[in-house]
């Protein structure tokens, strides 16, 4: 039997031999293929993507940038609007640091403001003069090279001028040569509607205006709001009125661009975009057309005052000197201001691309709102400034349906209880100290209603005055902290709770008056207005809480807040702030209202019964004192539905300094409401 070849030895080695070596063979050439191919990649890597490679090397972050988002719009009660941004051309001046000549820069100013604004600038656009272009600049000095400050950044661009006229962008494109370091961009921009026929636009202080957020004053103002940490410093955000009270539904929400960047901060790949969210609508419970006709008419009516004409007019000649005035309406059941209105106003535009210094320091005293806050007209310098008083004025006699009142309420003494008026009152130690009613008018026997009609002081100061101060302790501070209380019911010496910024809680001047003279003759004077100054939205409020019979309602100046596709965001609804209806027997509520009868220029013409209570607040100023015009009213008397305050500083009467202006907001109201007013009323008669 034959052995197998596997038996054999030899055979068998060299077997195994072949099969090492094609192993071998198979190893190298797999090992041969291996490197080869990671030759020809690390050649890719080297020549074709070193490149590309290397930045994805350096490539660590990404670089977001936040977008702005585009302002809501503010309208009117009617929907028309006040206040909205729009896209426009600005010129910004680049600063290139160390490579600026002074007098080339100087230079340039003037030849815009020759070659450029001048001639192609839109029709009453007021542009720039040489010196606010070099200030615009920002570059540390003025047009004469003085040194004014260190610039205060040197990365954004500084705006010259915004909204641009199609022939100066054209001018400066042609010329771009010439015009070295000047870009035109596009821009949002807040515009304000303009009154065509008193140039300037409407209700400008209380809507407000808009400023960029990286001045010093938007940081304070800002500082405790935690959205401000979203703001851009180049954006601009609500400095007064409405702007700043709605500064977070008007704003939206910020879009973003995030791009791919290396090491060194440089872009290498597309951007990531967010859109931003257009900020809500706000809309006003302001009647443009209402705000229009008050605006007009403190304009005309401190006109005619003026007139040279009056200086012999026993009446009108005391108003000569009145260079402002103030409105504000409010209805009854609502709260809902009508009308809100400023004498003198001005163009808020004036902010757009921000304010010229000139034009800044031509409106600085009256930018604040004065229906709420310290406002004046301009004057020449301060020492006559010093003559004059602010829009924050003593009550007059507007508190006398108060403080009859207060007597009825007190027990100080009944309705039909007669007090006979000689004109004078005496009081004091020895009855040394007296008053007396305008005029120094003896009006004889007087009730409570009667006296408030013939608005007599010395019937305030003998039935009210002196009688609670003898009641609540005489030289004890609980007189003056007594009389202090029932005017917070009514919304004197508090806040009106409407949440506008910067508003003035008026002052209770009897306090500090009654600790430096007499608690006695403090409260003389307290009982017919002399010590108590208020804002005009303040004696709107009092009013409209004397026509409710005693419902405080806070003042309301916005309807409703919708986005930007128009869907319902917000609804704001009246709210009462207080109510002492039932704290005073509705017996004295109609003898107050009985009782405000009183002379008033343009009143009785209205087709429907006024409640009005005239005032003539004195006051003390430098080298002097001045009757200030502060007036009252509520209508119809049957069922109250607008509630009117007007103060004219200097006005004198404000039977004559006042009273016209709330006849014509009494008129337009009716007229922009079909009538509400002469249909309620229904029509004139006793009461």
């Amino acid at each position: 039997m034959k052995s197998s070849i596997m038996d054999d030895p030899k055979k068998k080695e060299i077997t195994q031999k072949r099969h090492f070596s094609f192993r071998i063979n198979i190893f190298f050439f797999i090992t041969f293929l291996l490197f080869s191919v990671l030759i020809v990649r690390l050649a890719i890597l080297q020549f074709v993507q070193a490149k590309d490679l290397k930045a994805a090397e350096n490539t660590n972050t990404n670089q977001i940038n936040k977008i702005a988002p585009i302002r809501g719009n503010i309208y009117d009660s009617t929907k028309s609007p006040l206040a909205y941004t729009i896209p426009v051309q600005s010129l910004f001046f680049r600063i290139e640091p160390g490579q600026q000549d002074k007098d080339a820069v100087i230079d340039l100013a003037k030849r815009l403001k020759t070659d450029v604004f001048d001639k192609y600038a839109k029709p009453n656009v007021v542009s720039p003069t040489p010196e606010e272009i070099v200030l615009a600049m920002d570059l540390g000095y003025d047009i004469n090279k003085n040194k004014v400050k260190d610039p205060s950044y040197y990365y954004v661009p500084r705006r010259i001028k915004a909204d641009l006229s199609n022939a100066e962008i054209a001018y400066l494109l042609e010329h771009r040569d010439e015009f070295k370091w000047l870009e035109v961009t596009e821009e949002s921009i807040r515009t304000y509607e303009m009154d065509d026929d008193n140039k300037t636009t409407i209700a400008t202080q209380l809507v407000g205006y808009t400023n960029t957020f990286s001045t010093q004053t938007a940081k304070e103002i800002y500082k405790d709001n935690p959205n401000s940490e979203e703001y851009l410093s180049n954006e601009n955000v609500g400095f007064d009125g409405i702007e700043r009270m709605y500064q977070d539904e008007l704003r939206g929400k910020n879009g973003s661009k995030k791009y791919p960047v290396n090491a060194a901060m440089k872009i290498i790949g597309r951007a990531e975009v967010t859109a931003p969210i257009k900020g809500n609508n706000i809309y006003l419970s302001i009647n443009k057309d209402i705000q229009k006709t008050t605006e007009k008419m403190l304009q005309d009516h401190i006109t005619y005052l003026r007139d040279p004409s009056h200086a012999n007019d026993a009446y009108l000649k005391w108003g000569m000197k009145a260079s402002s005035g103030f409105a504000v309406a409010m209805e009854v059941d609502t709260g809902r201001i009508v009308t809100m209105a400023n004498y003198p106003d001005y163009d808020a535009n004036s902010w757009t691309g921000g304010i010229s210094p000139t034009t800044y320091k031509d409106i600085s005293t009256f930018i604040s709102n004065g229906s709420i806050m310290t406002a004046k007209s301009k004057y020449p310098d301060e020492k006559e400034n010093a003559k004059h008083p602010s829009s924050i004025v003593f009550m007059g006699s507007t508190i006398k349906p108060l403080s009859v009142l207060i007597g009825l309420k007190e027990k100080l003494f009944t309705a039909g209880q007669t007090y006979y008026d000689s004109g004078t009152f005496s009081f004091g130690k020895d009855n040394k100290s007296s008053i007396s009613n305008s005029d120094k008018a003896a009006y004889g026997a007087l009730t409570a209603s009667t006296a408030i009609e013939h608005s007599s002081n010395t019937y305030m100061s003998a039935m009210v005055g002196i009688p609670f101060w003898s009641k609540y302790g005489r030289e004890n501070p609980n007189v003056t902290a007594k009389w202090a209380e029932y005017l917070a019911k009514f919304g004197m010496g508090i806040k009106t709770g409407s949440g506008l910024p910067g508003e003035f809680a008026g002052s209770n001047d009897f306090i500090k008056n009654a600790e430096k003279d007499s608690y006695q003759s403090a409260m003389v004077y307290a009982s017919w207005g002399q010590n108590e100054k208020t804002t005009t939205l303040q004696l709107a409020q009092y009013a409209a809480t004397l026509a409710s019979h005693g419902k405080r309602m806070k003042p309301q100046f916005v309807d409703e807040i919708r986005d930007y596709q128009g869907e319902l965001v917000k609804k704001i609804e009246p709210e009462v702030l207080d109510d002492v209806s039932k704290d005073f027997a509705p017996a004295d509520w109609n003898t107050i209202v009985h009782g405000m009868k009183s002379g008033a220029e343009g009143i009785e013409d209205l087709p429907y019964n006024v409640a009005r209570k005239t005032g003539t607040s004195t006051q003390a100023v430098s080298g002097g004192t001045v009757e200030n015009a502060v007036f009252i009213a509520f209508a119809p008397v049957e069922n109250p539905k607008l509630a009117v305050a007007v103060v004219v500083p200097e006005g004198g009467f404000g039977r004559y300094g006042a009273s016209p202006i709330a006849a014509k907001i009494f008129q337009a109201y009716d007229a922009a409401n079909d009538g509400i007013l002469t249909k309620l009323g229904g029509g004139k008669r006793p009461w």
